[in-house]
């Protein structure tokens, strides 16, 4: 690891983004072991729901592969601020990170205006979150540009 990396501007943006990330990916175990009431409350469809209810598996994989890939996130930011050995594709990884965070967050906006039946208050909260989880990752990738390249690494 690169004491460049880990001194660098974003990395405690980096660091709150992979804690938050690390959350979430909790929270989704959490789902499991919770059952039903914990799916409902985080927003799980009801749909879905009812077929774990009934004995179908899908939505125990499903939650299990969101973890993974959230415990992956926190792994690249955690890596992006040089507390974990350089990931293959960090740069890019981090941008493509912030970008799906961001525009989760702020699909908020053309849903309540497209389907404002849609929009409700677990929708509002859950969308304002995950825009302060892009943010933290955005502007931690932004801060530390120059020294996650390759070449600093």
């Amino acid at each position: 690891m690169s004491r460049r990396v880990s001194a660098s501007p974003g990395s405690r943006w980096l660091i709150i983004g992979g804690w938050l990330s690390i959350a979430a990916s909790l929270l989704h175990i959490g789902c499991i072991l919770g059952g039903p009431d914990w799916f409902r409350f985080f927003g799980a469809p009801e749909q879905s729901i009812q077929a774990y209810e009934r004995g179908d598996p899908s939505l125990v994989y499903m939650t299990i592969c969101i973890a993974g890939i959230l415990a992956i996130w926190a792994a690249y930011a955690f890596s992006g601020a040089g507390r974990l050995p350089r990931l293959p594709l960090l740069r890019t990884g981090l941008v493509v990170i912030s970008a799906i965070y961001l525009l989760r967050g702020l699909a908020l906006v053309p849903l309540h205006l497209w389907k404002p039946e849609l929009t409700d208050a677990f929708t509002v909260w859950s969308s304002l979150i995950v825009l302060v989880y892009g943010v933290a990752y955005a502007v931690g990738t932004w801060r530390a540009w120059n020294a996650l390249s390759a070449k600093s690494c």
